[in-house]
């Protein structure tokens, strides 16, 4: 599998975020591609230009404290890049950061954060030496699954795509998952527009782009394949 130099930078930054004690818990695709490897998949996947995560805090942390605080604990990982706030975190938003290159104040990624969301599932990963804490495996198939069953779907279709990488590593355990949306405060929706509207989300996944050296499966291969995983907690008609 390959892990682009702007990947190999975002792991740097998600370990030295990590190192510093910062109480932060890594999501999203840069989890989910160590998951992969760590299974053994081989494939190359889809790459991503942005970290997430979840900062958990007894006091909700300043813009001030969490630039200050990140941007520490990248100089001290000797990693040169600065740190920017442009989005604020509120009710159902994240905090976004910008993280650029000093010399030319160039974006290299973003990085989204949400704060004090419930607890989640979680462990500590190791990639090629680069050790950071990411949730479970399983959360993130719950967070994947309860976005699909929304007509957010259609919008969301990178989820699609993540459940069809990890369809080929791990069994789905429709208890397991049910247990995980549930805790993390989630909910799970009718899969009206996944399961009755494969037209529309076919068109969306035909404007999603892949990167030159990532195959993009054919469109009913992914749905027959998704669809097949998540079965369990489909309904039943």
């Amino acid at each position: 599998m390959i892990i682009t130099n702007e990947e190999k930078l975002m792991y740097d930054v998600m370990k030295s975020i990590y190192d510093s004690g910062i109480p932060v818990s890594f999501k999203g695709s840069m989890v989910l591609k160590a998951c992969l490897i760590e299974a053994g998949y081989t494939e190359n996947t889809r790459h991503t230009v942005d970290i997430d995560g979840n900062w958990y805090s007894n006091v909700p942390p300043t813009a001030e404290q969490m630039v200050s605080s990140l941007q520490k604990a990248i100089d001290a990982a000797g990693i040169p890049l600065k740190v920017s706030i442009y989005r604020m975190y509120g009710e159902g938003r994240s905090a976004g950061f910008e993280l650029a290159d000093p010399s030319t104040d160039e974006i290299l990624f973003t990085m989204d954060i949400d704060v004090n969301r419930p607890l989640v599932e979680s462990r500590v990963y190791e990639i090629e030496g680069i050790t950071f804490r990411g949730f479970s495996l399983t959360q993130m198939i719950a967070d994947k699954v309860a976005a699909i069953s929304t007509d957010k779907v259609f919008r969301r279709i990178k989820d699609v795509v993540d459940l069809y990488y990890i369809s080929h590593v791990v069994d789905f355990n429709g208890e397991e998952v049910l247990r995980a949306i549930h805790e993390s405060g989630r909910s799970i929706e009718d899969f009206s527009g996944f399961t009755q509207k494969p037209e529309q989300l076919a068109h969306a996944y035909g404007k999603f782009r892949f990167s030159p050296d990532v195959e993009k499966p054919s469109f009913e291969e992914l749905y027959q394949t998704v669809k097949t995983y998540i079965d369990e907690v489909l309904p039943q008609r």
